[in-house]
């Protein structure tokens, strides 16, 4: 096992058309970085050009072989330094004279492995093809080590295959925008995966662009362990391999407990083809009309007896169809209590369920309720569907934690309904915690995820505000929620998310409970959030279209979808290693 080392993430300006300056600066800061004890030193995307470049020609100046005159430059301080250094640069392939953004890991004894970018921002076509090298992770004498550029961080599947191949920590090199910093999404990338990631951004101004800076490291629980705002300078902090190889989210063995077997529509892409024509063609299963619809997201501290919890259940249901929604979600075992699953688990024929379907009915809604399920000698974390048409049907939980292990069977199927405004996919608590889950459903064509929860560790953190200027009406105050784990499940999978999670602060359970939208980058945010005391969050969800064949709203277009490259992505349905 390699032992703990420091690591250093490079934040800085480059100049465009000033490739020397560029690079004298870099190898200063990365020096810095060097006598201060890193051994890995992390720099942005494109940091010895800039980024903007109009087309290929006006970039063709400042493009090298991988290795070549700049590798060989840093190299040289590699040597004499003993360290890795991350350096993010344009690449020409002399073999075909083709250009990538690219960032080359440079080691002691030379260039160790190059990424190029896979997934392009809307920057990259205009002078740079899409990589071409997948995602490999570099074994190195410090550790294992992934690279990964800007817009790559985007798609679930890119930090998944590294930290499936045992990435200690993944090398983020970005020219991150339009958003406070550190993002969402770098911080979800490290945790989901339980590993380290170094956020090496630039900031500034270029040709309009404001860079958010940010740069930062990330520990596997989410922590932040050293972050800058804006300027040139260095954030260090300690990686210690042996916490990443744990590979645990909140204790839990998260990469054992993967379901590969259930993730082959990773395999494709269904948003390639207007999903209007896509899920309409032979006649089967076409999706729903779009349209507007209120949907709430429920919060409660359910107790053991059920008639109990359905009475609150309907006490909030009331209050919610008086608002106008349509659909309800309920926590995790909201029906039959957190403590003594398997003793208050309901069979199929329950009249408790005849009961909460009457309610549905009166109402004149849609219901998601989570419960401990009965069949047989087997239990399950289940939820159940029910609206005024009737049992719409019910899901059980695929992803198990090791607790969950000792009274519940897990689910074999994904659970997806049409409801009058669109189509409805089921997950619960713990299945959110593998973005592979969610990602599935999207491909599924789902437009809203309901997600019962019964989520007592942490995941959600603040930002105390960046002093960074970005255009209105992208925030930079202070946020409580800054990073919500759920908000971003949401737009990486262009999906509506009714996230339901019990409310039971003496207890560890936090709520934050809310309906969250389909776009992370859409200021001001579309999402409500349970306010104090409050047991419901109703939220105004829009699936519908303007008009005419083809999509004009996100959830159904479904843009990040679309951008995948599931050609990349074999190794995240291959079989769990014993």
């Amino acid at each position: 096992m390699p032992a703990p080392f420091k690591a250093a993430a490079v934040q800085f300006e480059p100049l465009m058309f000033e490739k020397e300056r560029n690079i004298a600066g870099l190898l200063a800061l990365v020096g810095e970085a060097a006598e201060g004890g890193a051994r890995l030193i992390v720099t942005p995307e494109m940091g010895t050009t800039g980024y903007c470049w109009h087309e290929r020609a006006e970039v063709a100046p400042f493009v090298e072989p991988i290795p070549g005159p700049t590798t060989e430059r840093f190299a040289a301080l590699a040597r004499e330094k003993k360290c890795f250094i991350v350096v993010g640069m344009p690449e020409v392939d002399p073999a075909t004279d083709l250009y990538y953004n690219s960032a080359v890991l440079i080691g002691p004894e030379g260039v160790v492995g190059t990424h190029r970018k896979t997934h392009p921002y809307i920057s990259e076509p205009k002078w740079a093809v899409s990589g071409d090298l997948g995602h490999e992770v570099f074994e190195t004498e410090i550790g294992r080590i992934a690279l990964l550029i800007c817009m790559d961080i985007h798609f679930i599947e890119t930090a998944r295959l590294a930290g499936l191949k045992g990435a200690d920590v993944i090398c983020h090199v970005s020219n991150w925008l339009a958003e406070r910093t550190p993002a969402p999404y770098w911080i979800n990338r490290a945790f989901e995966n339980g590993c380290y990631l170094i956020e090496a951004n630039r900031w500034g101004l270029e040709r309009g662009v404001q860079f958010s800076g940010g740069s930062c490291i990330i520990a596997p629980d989410a922590s932040i362990l050293a972050v800058l705002d804006g300027g040139d300078g260095i954030a260090t902090a300690e990686i210690d391999p042996a916490i990443a190889r744990a590979r645990t989210v909140w204790g839990e063995p998260i990469l054992r407990q993967r379901r590969p077997e259930l993730y082959r529509e990773l395999m494709t892409n269904t948003f390639a083809w207007n999903p209007g024509d896509f899920f309409r063609l032979y006649g089967h299963q076409p999706l729903p009309e779009g349209r507007q619809a209120k949907v709430a997201a429920a919060q409660m501290h359910p107790g053991d007896d059920p008639r109990s919890n359905l009475r609150e259940i309907g006490e909030i249901a009331r209050a919610a169809a008086g608002e106008g929604a349509e659909l309800v979600v309920f926590p995790e075992l909201a029906l039959t209590g957190l403590t003594r699953p398997s003793e208050t688990a309901l069979e199929a024929g329950s009249p408790i369920f005849t009961d909460l379907q009457s309610l549905a009915t009166e109402l004149k809604l849609h219901l998601v309720v989570g419960f401990a399920e009965r069949d047989g000698a087997l239990c399950f974390n289940s939820a159940i569907l029910v609206g005024p048409e009737g049992a719409l049907g019910a899901y059980r939980k695929i992803h198990l934690t090791e607790a969950e292990k000792s009274w519940a069977e897990p689910g074999e199927a994904w659970a997806l309904f049409d409801l009058p405004f669109g189509r409805l996919g089921l997950l619960i608590g713990h299945d959110m915690s593998f973005p592979e889950a969610g990602r599935v459903l999207a491909l599924k064509g789902c437009d809203l995820i309901a997600c019962p929860a019964a989520i007592r560790d942490r995941f959600h953190a603040g930002h105390e505000g960046t002093s960074v200027a970005q255009p209105a009406p992208i925030p930079t105050g202070p946020d409580p929620l800054h990073w919500h784990q759920y908000r971003v499940r949401a737009g990486e999978n262009n999906c509506w998310l009714a996230f339901a999670n019990v409310h039971a602060p003496l207890d560890g359970y936090p709520g934050h409970s809310g309906v969250f939208g389909p776009d992370t980058f859409l200021f001001p945010r579309q999402e409500t959030v349970v306010q104090g005391n409050g047991s419901y969050a109703l939220m105004t969800v829009d699936t519908g279209s303007l008009g005419g064949p083809y999509p004009t709203h996100v959830v159904r277009r479904k843009d990040l979808v679309l951008m995948r490259q599931p050609h990349h992505y074999r190794e995240l349905i291959a079989p769990r290693a014993n």
